[in-house]
């Protein structure tokens, strides 16, 4: 790793000189302008959400010389950011350095960005840890928006409801985002209300495994082994002609274990359940460790075993701001028609 991080950042810069311009042409301004883990300083990542520069480091922390290099060099070549530093170093990845006087209202003012049209509210820190918007999965959302119009959708795993928001400004007729998080949620409905939509998304908080038994038909028992369920919201069956499965590495709830590793089959049997026979069923696995082709096989195998086999599938990739050094890249989205 060289003693300064401006080469790396200079290497990367340039990499997106063909991307950038592509992005802002249709409304998009917010992306990944350093991808440590593949362009030279592993555990950094800098991405732009509109008027704000959010640095993020992963595996150590970064030097205060290096973080005025990220600042001088973004400044030069993209004026009027605002940078946000963020260790998150620490166990869970929480963030761990205090900020104070202008870095902190410039960390907590809630921002608008834009991808592919779409408007959505970014904070540069928050009550949770994640940002607002996963850019690596623009990719998906452009997808979602190329096949939604007149289509329903169900967004399992909604987290802020960005697939949900993008399916109905593409003009869905129906959109349900499921999430547990009551902020999340919240973070949704003002994503929707920042948009023109020809129907209001409806945004459900509940558990993900009760919304898709009861939506599926299977339903949802109030008493599981003799034990009395948390309180869950009462949903009709539905079906949707597109499901968007986003499930994260591992929850555990009373309704459920959702394992990316060991069990993905659990989660995805029910929202296959949720999709119209001759739908689409698009989902995401984001551990690094779980293997393209292995993943394939398991949906191929749970979904047959279902009676409900795969018909076509389609590899969706993340977009070039997110380098992959041998095609690989950790988080893996497949739609599938079912």
């Amino acid at each position: 790793m060289p003693d300064s991080i401006v080469p790396l950042l200079a290497t990367a810069f340039d990499a997106r000189a063909e991307l950038l311009p592509r992005l802002h042409a249709e409304q998009t301004d917010c992306y990944r302008m350093f991808h440590g883990s593949v362009e030279g300083h592993p555990g950094l990542t800098i991405d732009r959400y509109g008027d704000l520069l959010l640095v993020q480091c992963f595996h150590s922390p970064l030097s205060t010389e290096s973080l005025n290099d990220v600042e001088g060099f973004y400044s030069e070549r993209m004026p009027n950011l605002a940078l946000v530093y963020n260790d998150r170093s620490q166990a869970n990845s929480r963030i761990g350095n205090p900020l104070s006087g202008d870095q902190l209202n410039a960390a907590m003012a809630t921002r608008e960005v834009h991808e592919i049209g779409v408007s959505y509210r970014i904070q540069g820190r928050h009550a949770g840890q994640d940002p607002w918007l996963f850019l690596d999965l623009r990719a998906a959302r452009r997808r979602v928006m190329q096949e939604a119009s007149g289509k329903s959708l169900l967004n399992v795993f909604a987290y802020t409801c960005g697939v949900g928001i993008a399916a109905a400004k593409a003009g869905a007729r129906f959109v349900v985002n499921v999430d547990f998080a009551e902020s999340s949620i919240l973070i949704g409905k003002e994503n929707a209300r920042l948009n023109d939509l020809s129907a209001r998304p409806r945004f459900i908080k509940s558990d993900a495994f009760a919304a898709m038994r009861q939506y599926s038909g299977t339903g949802q028992p109030e008493r599981v082994r003799g034990k009395r369920m948390p309180p869950f919201p009462k949903l009709e069956p539905h079906t949707f002609d597109m499901v968007f499965l986003d499930p994260p590495r591992y929850a555990k709830s009373p309704f459920g274990v959702v394992d990316l590793i060991n069990d993905y089959a659990s989660v995805f049997k029910p929202a296959l359940l949720c999709t119209e026979p001759g739908g689409t069923l698009i989902c995401t696995n984001n551990v690094a460790d779980v293997q393209r082709e292995v993943w394939l096989d398991l949906l191929q195998r749970s979904a047959a075993k279902a009676g409900r086999p795969i018909s076509e599938m389609e590899w969706i990739m993340p977009e070039s701001d997110f380098p992959s050094s041998d095609g690989q890249a950790p988080l893996k989205i497949a739609l599938l028609r079912v």
